[in-house]
This record gives structure tokens, sequence and C-alpha cells, in this order.
């Protein structure tokens, strides 16, 4: 999900129970994602390390064969004597992978991708995005539309039915719960109800500004021109304002289940005393750059919804414009709960800014992707260096140019070094790739081939 819900300024899709959540605690306006894709990004969130420290740089990196002896967050509130219970989609790699020792109890990802397949053989249609519109595109999830099914018939339902149930429930010990939405995720399919409230001629594509790339370095060309061809597909067999119209029609669904579990939350003994994080783990563009989806070190792709509601510490309707990456999730929860603060966590605590959303700060988000690469963003500013031989940079003010279309690098190089001295010192060397290992069901053990 990207930064495209009201509390945030968007007017894109009405988003009222994201928005209602953000006016109970505090919402930071300036908050990224550690890295702009699913699974170093996750990685970084549940290990407290970033993309730099542990290597764990694409979705072909998993964390477990290549760190097993690594605490993760819940693992640690496990550890502490909580009861730890996940659902859906909360570490990248979910599917027949969550071993005991992560978790108490776990409900399983149902992904929308099998539920598509199935929705539309039983009604002998066709998907007509990936079967006719697209036939060259070996990725079956890159597809979209309506459905006439209800919100809790989608696979977030299910995890959502599973999250309410559990917070009905009488708990002993106190509880970390992580409730992992897939939505918005391609396929972007959502109940054909929010496509009725988004007329396809309301809907706005953002801007793809000709030239944007002139002034971008080779590193940023490279990671803009990825999924290109998807772009030129989609502008081919379909237009852009569809996908975006589904994009934000998930977004509306997910809004929805975001009332539904926040409704049982309130109904349960657990409102007064139980701290709520709502994240993404990063944004999404269409077309922005000549770009679609993530993987780049722009706004779009790093910035993203972030909400803590910390019962006596934030304050109700606050909003703070500094700086954060949700690295600062594991080292945050464990004060705010009392818990020890592990060693060697990259993250910061921001439990200051909790408590006074307009303290000064001097620290920047910082978001790796890939090895070699980093964005350093601060209240104003967005520095990019990309390889460590400093082959390309980048340099935005934010505040005067939002959309970033003017790379202020070559005026003023000097600008940049402030923000330079944030950059690691170095890069950790990639770790295997999952084809790598072999996963052991029964013991829930990696071992190498």
């Amino acid at each position: 999900m990207n930064d495209w819900v009201g509390c945030l300024g968007s007017d894109r899709v009405p988003t009222p129970n994201i928005d209602s959540l953000a006016q109970r605690g505090l919402l930071f306006t300036n908050a990224h994602a550690p890295s702009p894709k699913c699974a170093p990004s996750r990685a970084a969130i549940l290990t407290g390390k970033r993309a730099s420290t542990t290597g764990l740089y694409s979705n072909s990196h998993w964390w477990r064969p290549a760190y097993p002896e690594i605490v993760t967050l819940p693992h640690y509130f496990k550890n502490n004597g909580y009861y730890v219970a996940g659902g859906g989609k909360v570490h990248h790699h979910t599917d027949g992978f969550n071993p005991p020792d992560q978790w108490d109890e776990y409900s399983p990802l149902i992904r929308d991708q099998d539920l598509v397949v199935g929705y539309f053989k039983n009604r002998g249609e066709d998907r007509r995005y990936f079967t006719e519109a697209m036939p060259r595109h070996p990725n079956n999830s890159l597809d979209w539309g309506a459905m006439e099914v209800d919100d809790l018939e989608m696979g977030d339902g299910e995890t959502v039915r599973w999250a309410t149930d559990f917070l009905s429930r009488e708990h002993e010990k106190p509880f970390f719960l992580a409730v992992g939405l897939f939505q918005p995720h391609l396929p972007f399919y959502a109940p054909k109800k929010y496509f009725d409230q988004l007329p396809l001629d309301q809907v706005e594509v953002p801007i793809n500004l000709p030239g944007d790339l002139d002034d971008i370095p080779p590193g940023g060309q490279k990671m803009a021109a990825s999924r290109r061809e998807d772009l030129r597909m989609i502008e081919e067999y379909d237009n852009l304002q569809h996908t975006v119209q589904s994009y934000l029609a998930s977004i509306a669904h997910a809004d929805t289940l975001v009332g539904i579990l926040m409704g049982a939350f309130d109904n349960s003994v657990y409102r007064d005393n139980t701290v709520i994080v709502f994240w993404s783990d990063h944004g999404y563009a269409f077309g922005e750059k000549d770009h679609l989806a993530k993987d780049t070190l722009w706004e779009r792709s790093t910035h993203v919804p972030f909400i803590v509601v910390a019962p006596g510490v934030t304050t109700p309707k606050s909003r703070s414009s500094r700086p954060v990456d949700l690295t600062c999730l594991y080292p945050t929860l464990t004060q705010l709960c009392g818990l020890p603060l592990p060693r060697g966590l990259d993250g910061v605590d921001i439990t200051p800014l909790l408590r006074d959303p307009n303290l000064y700060w001097d620290k920047p988000a910082i978001i790796d992707f890939l090895h070699g690469n980093t964005a350093i963003r601060t209240e104003d500013w967005r520095y990019i260096r990309y390889d460590e031989d400093r082959a390309g940079e980048e340099l935005y003010n934010l505040s005067e140019d939002p959309n970033e279309w003017r790379n202020l690098i070559q005026e003023s190089p000097d600008s940049a070094s402030p923000f330079r001295r944030w950059l690691p010192s170095s890069y950790a060397k990639e770790v295997p790739t999952k084809g790598a290992y072999i996963f052991d069901l029964e013991t829930y053990t990696w071992k190498a081939k």
C-alpha cells in the first residue's frame, strides 16, 4: 500500500477506517519502508537489521536459512512471555514456512491468486487480463478486475475472521498479534462494489513527465526500467487507468477489513491496554518516471502509511513529519512493553517521538535496495547513491519538488555532503538464495544442498 490514504492527504479513494485509526494516535507523515521490495523490507522490519547489514536484498533471499539463529520481533516477544499469534502475510515467505519457534499459533495466508482462478472457473469465464489480454506474460498474478463477492470472501477476509475470533477470546498471557493483509497486492482483484464507487472516468493516473529520466544516473535508469515491459503491456492490451482503478478498489477493500478488525478490537477487553501499529511494506508506482510497481529508491516506492496508537504515550490526532524508517518497530515496541532492548539492532527507538511528535530529530530514514544502493530521506530532502563507488547520485528538495522531477546533484554537489555520512560504511555480501537450500518440513530446518 502506497501513501494513497486520506490521512496522508490523498483523495483518490476513501479510506475512512485507516483515517479513523490515525485519529486515535500518532500518524507519521514521513515514514518509509527500509527497502522498496516485499522480502527485504519485511526481513528488515522483523529483524531490526537493514539489508546492507544482513545481505537480504531481494525476494529470492530467505532470512531463516541465512540466519538460523536470528531472533525476529515476534520470536523475541514469545521468548519474553507473550502469547504470539500471526496470520496472513507477515514474513514475506509465508507458505509452508512458519516454524514453531516464531509463533504459538498461525493462520495461513490464503492467496487471492488461487481464489481468482477458482472464481472464474466456477463462472465458466476466463481471467481476461491474463489469458486473453496479456498472453505473453508468465506471471499469473499480473491481473486485475472486479469480483462479485463480499469482503470476507476474499483471502484477507479469512485472516480478519481469524483475528477477530482471537480478540474475542480470553488470554492469560499478554499477546503479540500480527495481522497480515495481502491487499493491495497483485492480482488487483476486489469486490465489485468498490469499482462501482470509483467510476473509471474519475480515476486519475499519475503523471509520467516526458524527459523525467534525462537527469537520472545509470543506477536509477536501471531500476526505472524494471517492470517497464509490464507497463507497456498494460498500455497495449488494456489501459493504465483501469489498473489504477483496481489498485484503488483493493485499497478500499483493505480499509473495510481494517474497520472490521478495529470493530472487534473495540468490543474486546483489550482496547485500553494494547498498542496498535499500522504499516505497509513499501509503496507502488503506476507510471511515474516511466516505471511500474516498486523496486526504486524514489518517494513513490518508499513512502508508506505508519500509525502508532500507544495508550498513555501517544496523543490522539497527533502527527509527526520527522523522517523514520520501519526498522524502528523492533526497538520501539520492546521499549513500549518494558522489555530489554536487544543488542545489534540497526533500527532506532522512536519512543521519544511518540511522546513528542515535534521533538528535534536529526536522524534520517535510511532505505537500501540491492547491493550498494541507498536512499537517505530527511525532513525535506532525499539523497540517493547508487553503487559503492558513487557511480551515480541524486538529490531532491522535496519541499519544493515533491514529484522528484529535478535532480539537483549537478547543480549543487556539495549539498549532498550532510547526507552521505548516513550511508552504510559497507554492504553485506548477498546471502545465498532459497535454491541453495533444502527445507525439512518435519524439523523446520534448512540444509545446504
